[in-house]
Parts: structure tokens; C-alpha cells; sequence
């Protein structure tokens, strides 16, 4: 007989100590990247995510012998299940000791509560909406992770292997790409090309034309547009375009920020950051007190640190083919190398995406992680 305790998370103190299930789990990994503490309360609060608009979710915690050994997120996404025409529970915020009870019992409570939603399909690792972080870790646990995707341990995945009716429903690669010291002839020859022929060019945002001039509302309107096709996505809401505006928008660095411009449409974009993950390590369970607040401002500001994450690119698919994308990355490739980062890593991609996968040919690009997206049928 199982001694495995599950206990739904009721209230602001149980939701803390949810949280800070992770940061205990991975003290003292090499790989890890704590994510702040602050983003992950907010995340999972009504009060303040946007997206319980859309999201129904409970949370769950596991207990053996009195002791915390797992948790995990239970997420029911209408508008998804509707674009999707599917009955779709989601399981995320999945960390559990190298247990299979435990595991088990986890995410059969997921499949529990979402039967009595009505839904007859689980899946996960998936967030609330597309940009919270997806997939679990299958390969790639010696690499440093960043701040913007899933870590864990190598059992993890032994685990799902392990439980009955779980199959692989998607997988994404992220990639290192080696920052060229100078933009590669084929990137310049097409960018010479494209506005020539297309008459397209690139856009540096100013701050007063994101934040009042409602440039950041069309970076994810077009996020909206590119991303429509992929697996699992659900459409931004204007209260969730305002939260990303206000969460990652007003605090890039603009120079890092490309645009690029038929006429005065906006058809492509990139957004990428400084790397913040040795950052992250050096601060206190992701917390910015007492000295956490240093080691970050050190790399937003003055960018101490040679890898750069390429957060989001998008581009609209009528453009694709006109080049759009070169334009994005000779720019960008300009200001890493005048900012001296040699490194930029991916953020993830799917790996039947062609499209996205191919822009990397002319670039020195590894791959170095792998996530997977599980799902079981529950009829």
C-alpha cells in the first residue's frame, strides 16, 4: 500500500512552499537555473496572470513520511482546447524525487481532476500559454539551462518511459549557435537583396514607441499570427499581450530588439536578452534580496556575460521566403559582436519546424537540449 500524501495547494503559504519545492530539489546542481521566485508567484496566482482568462488550474503537492518529495500543476486551457477541438488536461510545474510512487501518484491526480472537468486527454509538460516554459528535458542535462526553459534530472523521462499509456507527442531542440565575427556573405547578400527587391528594411524600436506607441501590442499580435500552427498554441489575449509588454519589453535592451518593415507593416521580429543564467545561480533560490538584485542588474545593464538568448523570433510566412529572417539576423549579429557575446543560444524549436531549423545553415550551430511533450489518452 502506497504512503504517497497528495494535498491540493488552498493557500498563499502552500503556494510558496510549492514553489520553493524546485529551488530545494536542484541546491547544488551545476546545470540548474533558478527561475525568480517573484515570476513563478505570479505565474500561478489569478490575481496576477492574465491567463486564468482562458486556464482553470489546481496544484498539487506530494508528501512521504511527513517530508515534501514532488509537485505539479494541473491546467485545463479552453481557448487551446477549442482551437484544437480537443478535451486537454495539462500537466506542468512536474518536480518529484527519483520515486516512481510519487511521480505516479502526481500525475495521477492531474488525470483525476482533469476526468472530473470532463476532459479524456493529459499532456505535459505545457505552461498556461506558449511562452511559459514547455517539454521535459530527454537530452542534453550537462548543459547549463537558461532561465527560460525546463530543467531536470536525468530520471525524469526514465519515469514517463516507466508510466503506463504515456507517449511522445512533440519534441523541441534548442541550439548554440557560435556569434560569427563578422555577418557571413550569404546573410549579407540576401539582406542586400531583400531591400533592393522587396524594399524591406530594418527598424530599431525606440522605448516610447513600445511602451505608448503600441509597437510592443504588435510584436505579439504577430507573435499571434506566426505562432498560430504550432503545437499546442493558444492565441494571446490583449491582457496577456500587456503582461508580456510590461515583463520583458520594458526591461530589453533595445538594441537587442529588431524589427523588420514593409512600409509601415510590421512583418518580422527578434527579441533577445542577455544570458541571466550564471546570473540566476549566484542569487538566493531566484530571490533578488539580499544580493540578487546585483548579479542581474550587472548582466541587464552592462551585459557581463558572452551568451546571448535568442527569446523570440517570428516572421510572417509570406515573408519568410522574401528573407525577412537575414535582415533579423545581420542586424542582431552586428550588436552581439559589439556587444563581445560569443554565444547565442535558441530558445525552443520544433523539431519538424524546416523552416525555422534551416535558418541556422549558414551559421556554426550545435544542438544541445532536447524537450519532449507527453500526452496519454484517459477514456
Amino acid at each position: 500500500m502506497s504512503n504517497i500524501e497528495i494535498r491540493r495547494v488552498t493557500n498563499r503559504k502552500e503556494l510558496k512552499q510549492f514553489v520553493q519545492f524546485f529551488y530545494d530539489l536542484y541546491r547544488g546542481c551545476d546545470y540548474a537555473v533558478p527561475y525568480l521566485f517573484s515570476d513563478e508567484m505570479s505565474t500561478l496566482q489569478r490575481c496576477d496572470n492574465p491567463s486564468f482568462e482562458c486556464c482553470d488550474s489546481e496544484y498539487f503537492m506530494a508528501f512521504k513520511d511527513g517530508k515534501m518529495v514532488g509537485r505539479v500543476a494541473a491546467i485545463i486551457n479552453h481557448r487551446a482546447n477549442e482551437r484544437w477541438d480537443r478535451k486537454q488536461v495539462r500537466f506542468s510545474w512536474f518536480d518529484f524525487v527519483d520515486d516512481q510512487e510519487v511521480s505516479a501518484a502526481l500525475l495521477k491526480a492531474v488525470e483525476d481532476w482533469g476526468r472530473s472537468k470532463g476532459m479524456n486527454e493529459i499532456a505535459g509538460p505545457i505552461g498556461f500559454i506558449d511562452t511559459d516554459r514547455e517539454g521535459m528535458l530527454v537530452d542534453g542535462f550537462d548543459t547549463l539551462s537558461t532561465m527560460y526553459v525546463n530543467y531536470n534530472y536525468p530520471y525524469y523521462p526514465q519515469h514517463m518511459e516507466q508510466m503506463g499509456g504515456y507517449e511522445k507527442a512533440n519534441d523541441w531542440i534548442e541550439q548554440r549557435v557560435k556569434v560569427p565575427e563578422v555577418v557571413p556573405d550569404k546573410f549579407a547578400k540576401i539582406t542586400e537583396m531583400v531591400r533592393k527587391r522587396y524594399g524591406l528594411r530594418v527598424h530599431k524600436f525606440t522605448r516610447k514607441e513600445l511602451i505608448q506607441g503600441g509597437w510592443g501590442e504588435r510584436i505579439f499580435a504577430l507573435l499571434n499570427e506566426t505562432y498560430k500552427n504550432l503545437y499546442g498554441f493558444s492565441q494571446l489575449s490583449d491582457h496577456q499581450i500587456d503582461k508580456l509588454v510590461n515583463d520583458y519589453i520594458k526591461l530589453a535592451d533595445l538594441n537587442l530588439v529588431t524589427g523588420v518593415m514593409d512600409g509601415d507593416k510590421l512583418v518580422g521580429f527578434g527579441v533577445t536578452f542577455p544570458s541571466f543564467s550564471k546570473a540566476l545561480q549566484k542569487t538566493r533560490d531566484g530571490r533578488f534580496l539580499p544580493f540578487g538584485w546585483w548579479h542581474l542588474l550587472k548582466i541587464l545593464k552592462w551585459h557581463k556575460t558572452n551568451v546571448v538568448d535568442l527569446l523570440l523570433i517570428g516572421v510572417l510566412p509570406e515573408y519568410r521566403s522574401k528573407g525577412a529572417n537575414a535582415l533579423i539576423f545581420d542586424d542582431l549579429i552586428r550588436q552581439f559582436r559589439r556587444y563581445g557575446f560569443d554565444w547565442a543560444v535558441t530558445g525552443p524549436q520544433m523539431e519538424t519546424n524546416e523552416g525555422v531549423l534551416s535558418q541556422w545553415q549558414y551559421l556554426e550551430a550545435t544542438q544541445i537540449r532536447r524537450h519532449r511533450c507527453y500526452k496519454k489518452n484517459m477514456e
